[in-house]
């Protein structure tokens, strides 16, 4: 049986190889999913003992309505992609997640330029985890949060997750 530090070394191991599926292991977004690299996500930290990460999102003009500001849509997107990668993190090889639901709320409105995606892991019951993430411009205030429901499930089972 292994001790509680071999544990979280493997943890932190984990996460390097998690993170490496977020486009953060070699410091590029090249290894990104398409629908991050399009927000631009770009990996700031994670610490899986915790529960907690840091993402950073780049809203260009092209996220935006008619008087500027960053369409809700696209901070929801930025918002699920900080929850789902909150648990992720936290996940061993094999592991994935499936988000089953996400309640958003915008808080002020968002103009292009750098946000950053703070999320954590509030509770995890078996294969079920609570989560949630709020989303800053770069004033450091919070324009919108959001609290989701996850199943952890196998990786190869993530093609048929809902």
């Amino acid at each position: 049986m292994p001790c509680a530090t071999e544990a979280a070394a493997d943890r932190r191991s984990d996460a390097r190889t998690n993170r490496a599926v977020l486009g953060g292991g070699r410091g590029t977004r090249a290894d990104a999913p398409p629908a991050a690299r399009t927000l631009g996500l770009e990996f700031l930290d994670a610490d899986p003992e915790q529960g907690t990460i840091e993402l950073a999102f780049t809203a260009t003009e092209d996220f935006t309505n008619p008087m500027g500001n960053v369409l809700g849509a696209f901070l929801s997107a930025m918002l699920y992609d900080t929850v789902g990668p909150a648990l992720l993190a936290t996940l061993g090889p094999g592991e994935f997640q499936s988000t089953l639901e996400l309640k958003v709320t915008f808080l002020r409105p968002a103009r292009p330029g750098r946000l950053v995606g703070k999320g954590r892991v509030v509770r995890r019951e078996g294969d079920l985890a609570f989560l949630e993430a709020h989303l800053l411009d770069d004033g450091d205030l919070t324009v919108a949060t959001a609290s989701a429901t996850a199943r952890v499930i196998d990786l190869a089972d993530g093609p048929g997750a809902v």
